[in-house]
Protein backbone atom coordinates (compact mmCIF):
# COMPACT_ATOMS: atom_id res chain seq x y z
CA UNK A 1 0.00 0.00 0.00
CA UNK A 2 1.35 3.42 -0.95
CA UNK A 3 2.17 5.93 1.74
CA UNK A 4 -0.69 8.39 2.36
CA UNK A 5 0.50 11.96 2.09
CA UNK A 6 -1.33 14.51 4.25
CA UNK A 7 -3.47 17.15 2.58
CA UNK A 8 -1.43 20.28 1.93
CA UNK A 9 -1.75 23.58 0.16
CA UNK A 10 -0.95 23.44 -3.55
CA UNK A 11 2.44 25.07 -3.05
CA UNK A 12 3.30 23.14 0.11
CA UNK A 13 5.01 19.97 -1.19
CA UNK A 14 8.66 20.52 -2.10
CA UNK A 15 9.27 20.05 -5.82
CA UNK A 16 12.79 18.87 -6.53
CA UNK A 17 14.74 16.93 -9.14
CA UNK A 18 15.92 13.34 -8.79
CA UNK A 19 17.30 10.38 -10.74
CA UNK A 20 14.44 7.86 -10.94
CA UNK A 21 14.80 4.13 -11.62
CA UNK A 22 11.58 2.91 -13.23
CA UNK A 23 12.55 -0.76 -13.63
CA UNK A 24 15.55 -3.00 -13.02
CA UNK A 25 17.95 -2.82 -15.94
CA UNK A 26 16.58 0.41 -17.39
CA UNK A 27 18.55 3.68 -17.36
CA UNK A 28 17.64 6.14 -14.62
CA UNK A 29 15.83 9.27 -15.78
CA UNK A 30 16.05 12.77 -14.33
CA UNK A 31 12.66 14.20 -13.46
CA UNK A 32 10.84 16.43 -11.01
CA UNK A 33 9.37 14.75 -7.93
CA UNK A 34 7.30 15.96 -4.99
CA UNK A 35 8.37 15.61 -1.37
CA UNK A 36 5.84 15.92 1.44
CA UNK A 37 6.76 17.83 4.54
CA UNK A 38 8.59 15.65 7.08
CA UNK A 39 6.24 13.52 9.17
CA UNK A 40 6.86 12.73 12.84
CA UNK A 41 10.34 11.31 13.25
CA UNK A 42 11.47 12.41 9.77
CA UNK A 43 14.08 14.89 8.52
CA UNK A 44 14.10 16.93 5.31
CA UNK A 45 17.64 17.30 3.93
CA UNK A 46 19.02 19.40 1.09
CA UNK A 47 21.85 17.38 -0.42
CA UNK A 48 25.30 18.92 -0.89
CA UNK A 49 26.96 15.93 -2.54
CA UNK A 50 26.40 12.23 -3.16
CA UNK A 51 28.71 9.47 -4.27
CA UNK A 52 27.78 7.00 -7.01
CA UNK A 53 28.45 3.62 -5.41
CA UNK A 54 28.67 0.15 -6.93
CA UNK A 55 25.73 -0.85 -4.72
CA UNK A 56 23.64 1.68 -6.65
CA UNK A 57 24.61 -0.11 -9.85
CA UNK A 58 23.70 -3.44 -8.25
CA UNK A 59 20.27 -2.01 -7.36
CA UNK A 60 19.80 -0.55 -10.83
CA UNK A 61 20.68 -3.75 -12.69
CA UNK A 62 18.76 -6.09 -10.40
CA UNK A 63 21.68 -7.78 -8.65
CA UNK A 64 20.15 -6.44 -5.43
CA UNK A 65 16.39 -6.27 -5.02
CA UNK A 66 14.92 -2.79 -5.18
CA UNK A 67 11.19 -1.96 -5.30
CA UNK A 68 10.45 0.50 -8.13
CA UNK A 69 9.96 3.22 -9.10
CA UNK A 70 12.75 4.43 -6.84
CA UNK A 71 15.29 7.17 -6.39
CA UNK A 72 18.66 5.52 -5.82
CA UNK A 73 21.72 6.85 -3.99
CA UNK A 74 22.75 6.17 -0.41
CA UNK A 75 26.13 7.87 0.09
CA UNK A 76 25.68 11.56 0.79
CA UNK A 77 25.80 14.59 3.03
CA UNK A 78 23.76 17.74 3.22
CA UNK A 79 21.98 20.35 5.35
CA UNK A 80 18.79 19.89 7.33
CA UNK A 81 15.90 21.99 5.97
CA UNK A 82 13.15 20.93 8.38
CA UNK A 83 12.35 18.26 10.95
CA UNK A 84 9.14 16.48 11.91
CA UNK A 85 7.61 16.22 15.33
CA UNK A 86 9.67 14.41 17.92
CA UNK A 87 13.03 14.78 16.16
CA UNK A 88 15.68 15.71 18.72
CA UNK A 89 19.01 14.61 17.24
CA UNK A 90 19.23 17.33 14.55
CA UNK A 91 17.65 20.69 13.77
CA UNK A 92 17.33 22.95 10.71
CA UNK A 93 20.69 24.24 9.51
CA UNK A 94 22.68 21.26 10.82
CA UNK A 95 25.16 19.57 8.52
CA UNK A 96 24.49 15.84 8.39
CA UNK A 97 25.76 12.57 6.98
CA UNK A 98 23.11 10.18 5.72
CA UNK A 99 23.18 6.63 7.11
CA UNK A 100 21.78 3.96 4.80
CA UNK A 101 22.16 1.30 7.50
CA UNK A 102 20.37 2.61 10.60
CA UNK A 103 20.21 0.01 13.38
CA UNK A 104 17.29 -0.50 15.74
CA UNK A 105 19.41 -1.04 18.86
CA UNK A 106 17.15 -3.77 20.19
CA UNK A 107 17.33 -6.85 17.94
CA UNK A 108 19.65 -9.79 18.72
CA UNK A 109 22.42 -8.51 16.45
CA UNK A 110 22.34 -4.98 17.83
CA UNK A 111 22.38 -6.29 21.39
CA UNK A 112 25.41 -8.45 20.51
CA UNK A 113 27.47 -5.54 19.10
CA UNK A 114 26.76 -6.30 15.44
CA UNK A 115 24.58 -3.33 14.39
CA UNK A 116 25.70 -3.72 10.75
CA UNK A 117 23.62 -6.93 10.69
CA UNK A 118 20.52 -5.35 12.25
CA UNK A 119 17.33 -7.28 11.49
CA UNK A 120 15.33 -4.09 10.98
CA UNK A 121 17.59 -2.24 8.54
CA UNK A 122 16.04 -3.71 5.42
CA UNK A 123 12.65 -2.25 6.41
CA UNK A 124 14.07 1.22 5.84
CA UNK A 125 14.94 0.14 2.29
CA UNK A 126 11.26 -0.57 1.52
CA UNK A 127 10.15 2.96 2.39
CA UNK A 128 7.96 5.09 0.12
CA UNK A 129 9.05 8.67 0.69
CA UNK A 130 7.96 10.84 -2.23
CA UNK A 131 5.86 10.81 -5.39
CA UNK A 132 6.24 11.44 -9.07
CA UNK A 133 4.30 14.32 -10.58
CA UNK A 134 1.62 11.83 -11.73
CA UNK A 135 1.06 10.82 -8.11
CA UNK A 136 2.91 7.48 -8.24
CA UNK A 137 4.64 6.72 -4.94
CA UNK A 138 8.45 6.57 -5.03
CA UNK A 139 10.67 4.28 -2.97
CA UNK A 140 13.85 5.59 -1.35
CA UNK A 141 16.84 3.59 -2.55
CA UNK A 142 18.42 1.97 0.52
CA UNK A 143 16.17 4.25 2.55
CA UNK A 144 18.01 7.48 1.71
CA UNK A 145 17.51 8.46 -1.97
CA UNK A 146 20.55 10.71 -2.25
CA UNK A 147 20.26 10.92 -6.08
CA UNK A 148 17.87 13.80 -5.51
CA UNK A 149 18.49 17.45 -4.75
CA UNK A 150 16.46 16.98 -1.55
CA UNK A 151 15.29 13.92 0.39
CA UNK A 152 13.19 12.89 3.38
CA UNK A 153 14.69 10.31 5.77
CA UNK A 154 14.01 8.91 9.24
CA UNK A 155 15.87 10.73 12.01
CA UNK A 156 17.82 7.50 12.64
CA UNK A 157 19.32 7.89 9.17
CA UNK A 158 21.07 11.22 9.83
CA UNK A 159 24.18 11.89 11.88
CA UNK A 160 25.31 15.37 12.76
CA UNK A 161 28.60 16.62 11.36
CA UNK A 162 30.85 19.36 12.78
CA UNK A 163 30.23 22.68 10.98
CA UNK A 164 33.85 22.81 9.78
CA UNK A 165 33.69 19.49 7.94
CA UNK A 166 33.63 19.80 4.14
CA UNK A 167 30.30 18.29 3.03
CA UNK A 168 31.57 17.16 -0.36
CA UNK A 169 34.31 15.07 1.22
CA UNK A 170 32.03 13.95 4.03
CA UNK A 171 29.58 12.44 1.54
CA UNK A 172 32.04 9.65 0.81
CA UNK A 173 32.28 8.69 4.46
CA UNK A 174 28.74 7.35 4.39
CA UNK A 175 29.56 4.18 2.47
CA UNK A 176 32.92 3.90 0.71
CA UNK A 177 35.15 5.05 3.55
CA UNK A 178 33.23 3.43 6.41
CA UNK A 179 33.06 0.17 4.45
CA UNK A 180 36.68 0.13 3.29
CA UNK A 181 38.25 1.42 6.47
CA UNK A 182 35.99 -0.81 8.53
CA UNK A 183 36.95 -3.88 6.50
CA UNK A 184 40.58 -3.24 7.44
CA UNK A 185 40.14 -2.18 11.06
CA UNK A 186 36.99 -3.97 12.26
CA UNK A 187 36.63 -7.06 10.07
CA UNK A 188 40.19 -8.15 9.25
CA UNK A 189 41.95 -6.30 12.07
CA UNK A 190 45.09 -5.70 10.03
CA UNK A 191 48.16 -5.05 12.17
CA UNK A 192 51.24 -2.88 11.57
CA UNK A 193 53.83 -4.57 9.38
CA UNK A 194 51.42 -7.03 7.76
CA UNK A 195 50.94 -7.42 4.02
CA UNK A 196 47.69 -6.59 2.24
CA UNK A 197 46.41 -7.21 -1.29
CA UNK A 198 43.28 -5.47 -2.58
CA UNK A 199 41.37 -6.76 -5.61
CA UNK A 200 39.46 -3.93 -7.29
CA UNK A 201 40.29 -0.24 -7.05
CA UNK A 202 36.88 1.37 -7.13
CA UNK A 203 35.78 3.64 -4.32
CA UNK A 204 35.65 0.90 -1.68
CA UNK A 205 38.89 -0.74 -2.82
CA UNK A 206 40.70 2.60 -2.67
CA UNK A 207 39.29 3.10 0.84
CA UNK A 208 40.72 -0.28 1.83
CA UNK A 209 44.10 0.89 0.51
CA UNK A 210 43.85 4.04 2.62
CA UNK A 211 42.88 1.93 5.63
CA UNK A 212 45.86 -0.39 5.13
CA UNK A 213 48.17 2.62 4.96
CA UNK A 214 46.57 4.13 8.06
CA UNK A 215 47.13 1.04 10.23
CA UNK A 216 50.73 0.64 9.08
CA UNK A 217 50.61 -2.30 6.67
CA UNK A 218 54.07 -2.74 5.14
CA UNK A 219 53.31 -4.17 1.71
CA UNK A 220 50.06 -2.98 0.13
CA UNK A 221 49.34 -4.46 -3.30
CA UNK A 222 46.54 -3.22 -5.55
CA UNK A 223 45.14 -5.51 -8.26
CA UNK A 224 42.92 -4.33 -11.10
CA UNK A 225 42.05 -5.19 -14.69
CA UNK A 226 43.27 -1.83 -16.02
CA UNK A 227 46.82 -0.49 -15.88
CA UNK A 228 45.53 3.08 -15.87
CA UNK A 229 44.31 2.52 -12.30
CA UNK A 230 47.91 2.35 -11.01
CA UNK A 231 48.47 6.08 -10.28
CA UNK A 232 45.17 6.29 -8.40
CA UNK A 233 45.95 3.15 -6.42
CA UNK A 234 49.37 4.47 -5.41
CA UNK A 235 47.91 7.83 -4.41
CA UNK A 236 45.59 5.98 -2.03
CA UNK A 237 48.29 3.87 -0.40
CA UNK A 238 49.37 1.02 -2.69
CA UNK A 239 53.07 0.21 -2.61
CA UNK A 240 52.71 -2.11 -5.62
CA UNK A 241 50.30 -2.59 -8.49
CA UNK A 242 49.71 -5.66 -10.63
CA UNK A 243 47.28 -6.61 -13.36
CA UNK A 244 44.48 -9.04 -12.58
CA UNK A 245 45.23 -12.11 -14.72
CA UNK A 246 46.03 -15.78 -14.23
CA UNK A 247 49.54 -14.87 -13.02
CA UNK A 248 48.39 -12.44 -10.32
CA UNK A 249 48.61 -14.91 -7.42
CA UNK A 250 52.18 -15.81 -8.33
CA UNK A 251 53.24 -12.18 -8.51
CA UNK A 252 51.65 -11.52 -5.13
CA UNK A 253 53.60 -14.40 -3.60
CA UNK A 254 56.80 -12.95 -5.07
CA UNK A 255 56.07 -9.64 -3.33
CA UNK A 256 55.32 -11.32 0.00
CA UNK A 257 58.30 -13.57 0.63
CA UNK A 258 56.84 -16.47 -1.35
CA UNK A 259 54.06 -16.99 1.22
CA UNK A 260 51.18 -14.88 -0.06
CA UNK A 261 49.56 -11.88 1.62
CA UNK A 262 48.57 -11.85 5.27
CA UNK A 263 45.28 -10.27 4.18
CA UNK A 264 43.43 -10.26 0.87
CA UNK A 265 40.40 -8.00 0.29
CA UNK A 266 38.04 -8.73 -2.58
CA UNK A 267 36.21 -5.53 -3.57
CA UNK A 268 34.78 -6.56 -6.94
CA UNK A 269 32.13 -9.16 -6.18
CA UNK A 270 32.99 -11.76 -8.80
CA UNK A 271 33.64 -15.47 -8.40
CA UNK A 272 36.90 -15.14 -10.33
CA UNK A 273 38.37 -12.39 -8.15
CA UNK A 274 37.20 -14.09 -4.93
CA UNK A 275 39.04 -17.21 -6.01
CA UNK A 276 42.13 -15.14 -6.90
CA UNK A 277 42.04 -13.39 -3.55
CA UNK A 278 41.84 -16.73 -1.75
CA UNK A 279 44.76 -18.12 -3.75
CA UNK A 280 46.81 -14.99 -2.99
CA UNK A 281 46.46 -15.36 0.78
CA UNK A 282 49.19 -17.10 2.78
CA UNK A 283 48.61 -20.19 4.88
CA UNK A 284 46.83 -19.04 8.00
CA UNK A 285 45.95 -15.69 6.43
CA UNK A 286 42.56 -14.06 5.94
CA UNK A 287 40.51 -13.37 2.83
CA UNK A 288 37.78 -10.77 3.32
CA UNK A 289 35.05 -10.48 0.69
CA UNK A 290 33.69 -6.93 0.55
CA UNK A 291 32.23 -6.94 -2.97
CA UNK A 292 28.62 -7.92 -3.68
CA UNK A 293 28.50 -10.90 -6.03
CA UNK A 294 25.79 -12.19 -8.34
CA UNK A 295 23.47 -14.99 -7.24
CA UNK A 296 24.21 -17.12 -10.32
CA UNK A 297 28.00 -17.35 -9.80
CA UNK A 298 29.77 -19.99 -7.72
CA UNK A 299 33.19 -20.11 -6.05
CA UNK A 300 34.75 -23.55 -5.73
CA UNK A 301 37.30 -24.84 -3.22
CA UNK A 302 38.75 -28.30 -2.78
CA UNK A 303 38.19 -29.75 0.70
CA UNK A 304 41.92 -30.47 1.05
CA UNK A 305 42.99 -26.88 0.39
CA UNK A 306 40.60 -25.61 3.07
CA UNK A 307 42.33 -27.89 5.57
CA UNK A 308 45.87 -27.44 4.28
CA UNK A 309 45.98 -23.66 3.94
CA UNK A 310 44.04 -22.98 7.15
CA UNK A 311 42.90 -19.66 5.73
CA UNK A 312 39.92 -17.71 6.98
CA UNK A 313 37.33 -16.71 4.36
CA UNK A 314 35.00 -14.02 5.67
CA UNK A 315 32.21 -11.84 4.33
CA UNK A 316 32.05 -8.18 5.31
CA UNK A 317 28.89 -6.08 5.54
CA UNK A 318 29.39 -2.29 5.73
CA UNK A 319 32.88 -2.75 7.13
CA UNK A 320 31.47 -4.34 10.32
CA UNK A 321 30.72 -0.73 11.24
CA UNK A 322 29.15 0.64 14.38
CA UNK A 323 28.56 4.08 12.90
CA UNK A 324 28.13 5.86 16.23
CA UNK A 325 31.49 4.52 17.38
CA UNK A 326 33.42 4.65 14.10
CA UNK A 327 32.34 7.92 12.47
CA UNK A 328 33.98 10.20 15.10
CA UNK A 329 37.29 8.34 14.65
CA UNK A 330 37.01 8.65 10.87
CA UNK A 331 36.34 12.38 11.14
CA UNK A 332 39.40 12.80 13.34
CA UNK A 333 41.54 11.07 10.72
CA UNK A 334 40.06 13.24 7.96
CA UNK A 335 40.64 16.47 9.86
CA UNK A 336 44.23 15.40 10.62
CA UNK A 337 44.84 14.55 6.95
CA UNK A 338 45.58 10.89 7.66
CA UNK A 339 42.81 9.80 5.30
CA UNK A 340 41.60 11.77 2.28
CA UNK A 341 38.10 11.13 0.90
CA UNK A 342 38.83 13.45 -2.02
CA UNK A 343 41.48 11.01 -3.29
CA UNK A 344 38.71 8.53 -4.18
CA UNK A 345 37.04 10.94 -6.61
CA UNK A 346 37.76 10.62 -10.31
CA UNK A 347 34.75 12.60 -11.58
CA UNK A 348 32.75 15.48 -10.13
CA UNK A 349 29.43 15.45 -11.91
CA UNK A 350 25.94 16.97 -12.01
CA UNK A 351 22.73 15.11 -11.31
CA UNK A 352 22.14 14.91 -15.07
CA UNK A 353 25.32 12.84 -15.41
CA UNK A 354 24.19 9.99 -13.13
CA UNK A 355 23.14 7.65 -16.01
CA UNK A 356 26.57 8.01 -17.61
CA UNK A 357 28.32 7.53 -14.25
CA UNK A 358 26.46 4.25 -13.67
CA UNK A 359 27.37 3.09 -17.18
CA UNK A 360 31.04 3.91 -16.60
CA UNK A 361 30.95 1.99 -13.34
CA UNK A 362 29.47 -1.00 -15.15
CA UNK A 363 32.45 -0.85 -17.51
CA UNK A 364 34.78 -0.63 -14.46
CA UNK A 365 36.06 2.80 -15.44
CA UNK A 366 37.22 5.31 -12.83
CA UNK A 367 36.60 5.13 -9.08
CA UNK A 368 34.07 7.41 -7.34
CA UNK A 369 31.88 9.84 -9.23
CA UNK A 370 30.69 12.56 -6.88
CA UNK A 371 27.46 14.42 -7.60
CA UNK A 372 27.74 18.07 -6.62
CA UNK A 373 24.37 19.72 -5.95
Amino acid sequence: MAKCFPSRAANDPAVTRAAVLTSAGSPVVIEEIELPGPAAGEVHVRMAAAGVCHSDLSLANGTLDQPVPAVLGHEGAGTVIAVGAGVANVRPGDHVLLNWSPSCGSCWFCLHSEPYLCEQTSRAWQRRYARRTDGTALFAGLGTATFGEETIVPSSAVLGLPPAVDLQGAALLGCAMLTGMGAVINSARVRPGESVVVFGTGGVGLSVLQGARLVGAETVIAVDIEWDKEPLARTNGATDFILADDRAAGRIRELTGGRGADHAFECVGSATSIRQAWSSTRRGGRTTVVGIGARDEKVEFHPFEIFYFARVLSGCVFGSTDIGRDLPHLLEHVQAGRIRPQDLVTNRIRLEDVPQALAQMGARKGARSLIIY
